[in-house]
């Protein structure tokens, strides 16, 4: 049963018993139930006097007024005890009246003593009352409550949430017990966060192979194209088909891994240096096995805030999507401005570096959507792809400090610009 309900029950039970009793109180016939012990001591008195006892000694005896029916002021005192209240008894043998017996026992005095009863009472029972509901917080505080939060946190506990404490109270019963509670769910905590760190690092591991992977498997692939456009023996050519179809099955699952990694995956680790911006020669060098790379100008030498493995998969996603879904020569040019421009990579300058093909370029309104998780724009359809590398190039590049914009270019084509911030 809750305590509350006790609580409940216990008031209800307190307040019960003192209207009974007060209700008792009121019922009672005090002044009769007094009339009846004066009769008996006037009747006492009354034999006294018939035994000749001194009227004197009997009124100073029991507290009483005696007056004569001889007496000459009979009638005066007689009076005079009747309208001041007093209890007047005959005192009369068995013809006649031969006196009267009168006791200072007004019946307001009982009213009053009935009044000061319930008085009394209902200070008993209020405090009663009091001291019992004291009594049941008493027992909720240092015995329920310890308990109510235990469940609490066990309900925390059971749903995976470790980071709400179990608050100790090391002046109570439970404070010892509370503090291993909360120490058990402290160790769980650590157990579970090393638990998971251990998760994301193999989840990144698979997420970093399987997208590493692609670059030597295109580059197998276009070298397959080659040798088919090359080589007109029958034997090799066929061999070489049978390279390239299994090329296209490892792709293909690379992708559905990468895919299923990066669903449970928020993002892949970036870990940003300083880089000189030279670095961009070799990756661009190495776009050739993709198709012909057309490079407009020297790349400007300085230092860039780069991850140099994130921006080798950033430039290979974005050449990649270039010769799969153009097939045209890709332009690639630099710029440098000196920090006047708007952002997080201008306030200190930032290199420039734009991509251009000569495509049917994407839809103005699929220009917002096309860095989006699992995207693929209206063009992709019946080619091979998961729309993660422009999503991904464009969460690298953010995590570097820099940015990636796409537009359509003037004329047909498409324009794909990273922005390197400097350092």
């Amino acid at each position: 049963m809750k305590i509350r309900w006790i609580a409940l029950f216990y008031a209800i039970l307190i307040l019960a018993a003192g209207a009974w009793l007060f209700r008792r109180i009121d019922q009672r016939e005090v002044f009769e139930i007094d009339m009846l012990a004066l009769n008996t001591k006037a009747a006492e008195i009354s034999a006294k006097l018939d035994a000749g006892v001194d009227p004197e000694l009997l009124e100073s005896e029991y507290d009483c007024a005696i007056v004569l029916l001889s007496d000459r002021s009979y009638g005066s005192e007689n009076n005079y005890y009747i309208r001041e209240g007093y209890s007047v008894f005959d005192y009369r043998n068995e013809r006649e009246v031969l006196g009267k017996i009168a006791f200072p026992a007004r019946a307001e005095e009982y009213v009053s003593r009935e009044r000061s009863e319930k008085q009394l009472l209902i200070l008993v029972f209020a405090a009663a009352l009091l001291f019992g509901l004291l009594l049941l917080a008493i027992v909720w505080y240092l015995f329920v409550r310890p308990f109510r939060e235990l469940k609490s946190f066990a309900e925390h506990v059971s749903k995976g949430n470790l980071d709400v404490p179990l608050r100790m109270q090391k002046h109570n019963y439970f404070g010892a017990f509370t503090e291993s509670f909360d120490r058990m769910r402290e160790e769980l905590k650590k157990s579970s966060e090393r638990e998971n760190q251990a998760n994301r690092a193999k989840k990144e591991l698979v997420a970093e192979l399987s997208h590493d992977i692609k670059t030597p498997v295109a580059t197998i692939q276009a070298t397959c194209e080659v040798m088919e456009m090359k080589y007109r023996d029958e034997d090799i050519r066929e061999k070489v088909s049978v390279i390239r179809a299994k090329a296209s099955s490892v792709e293909h699952l690379i992708d559905n891994m990468f895919k299923a990694t990066l669903d449970e995956l928020e993002e892949l680790k970036v870990e940003t240096t300083e880089e000189t911006s030279l670095i961009l020669r070799d990756m661009l060098s190495e776009l050739r096995f993709y198709g012909e790379v057309k490079l407009l100008g020297e790349v400007p030498e300085c230092l860039v805030y780069a991850d140099k493995l994130r921006l080798e998969q950033v430039i290979d996603n974005i050449a990649g999507n270039s010769f799969k879904y153009a097939g045209t020569t890709l332009e690639v040019s630099f710029s440098l401005d000196a920090g006047d421009g708007k952002g997080e990579a201008a306030e200190s300058g930032a290199l420039h570096v734009l991509f251009k093909d000569r495509g049917p370029g994407v839809p103005e309104e699929e220009i917002p959507l096309i860095t989006s998780k699992f995207y693929r724009g209206s063009q992709t359809t019946g080619k091979d792809g998961s729309g993660l590398g422009l999503y991904l190039a464009s969460v690298f590049m953010d995590r570097m400090g820099g940015g990636l914009e796409v537009r359509n270019r003037e004329g047909g084509g498409l324009v794909v610009e990273i922005v390197l911030k400097k350092v």
